[in-house]
């Protein structure tokens, strides 16, 4: 009897032994995983009402004076207008993978496919001008690029050289700042009753 006792002593001891090495092997894995306590997938607070309003009705203008430019085909419709911008900034931003599918959803709506290739060689004349650190510069961009795809940067004049200039002014003009490509002035919105 003292031999079955003695006996079932080391089966509890083996077991949990091995249940204390199954924890100690599997408890950094699970710390690891476990993370912070606040999800950080949270959004952050909400937006200011008129912050949100003024933001939708940028949105609304720029989609209405898409449509005016380009009354002359598809590529004024919303939703042409919606995709084929945001397949030029993800072509910019090479994630060709996913401009490759918004491009599929593009051409099935029935929107040309000629009018991106030409805004993405627009936005290319631009790429010195893209400021990443400046919020929407590539937006703007990309906008003025998708109303009028033959806009081209401006360049400074170079100054007409005078009798005090010397030939290492002449050689290194400064740079300059150049604006986004501006669209076509859009026609005068009658005075609100």
């Amino acid at each position: 009897m003292g031999r079955r006792v003695l006996h079932s002593k080391f089966s509890v001891s083996r077991l949990s032994a091995a249940l204390g090495l199954v924890l100690l092997i599997g408890a950094p894995g699970a710390l690891a995983q476990s993370g912070s306590d606040h999800p950080q997938d949270q959004k952050p607070q909400a937006a200011n009402p008129a912050d949100v309003s003024k933001e939708n009705q940028r949105k609304a203008d720029e989609f209405t004076e898409a449509s005016q430019a380009l009354s002359g085909g598809p590529a004024g419709n919303p939703e042409c207008v919606w995709l084929g911008r945001r397949v030029v900034q993800l072509m910019y931003n090479d994630d060709l993978d996913t401009a490759f599918r918004h491009l599929d959803l593009y051409d099935r709506f029935g929107c040309p496919g000629g009018h991106v290739q030409a805004a993405f060689r627009c936005l290319t004349r631009f790429i010195p001008q893209i400021d990443p650190k400046m919020p929407n510069s590539l937006n703007n961009h990309v906008h003025g690029c998708w109303i009028n795809p033959d806009a081209k940067p401006q360049v400074a004049a170079a100054p007409a050289p005078g009798p005090a200039s010397t030939p290492a002014a002449q050689a290194s003009p400064a740079p300059t700042q150049q604006p986004a490509p501006q669209a076509s002035p859009s026609p005068a919105q009658p005075p609100a009753k």
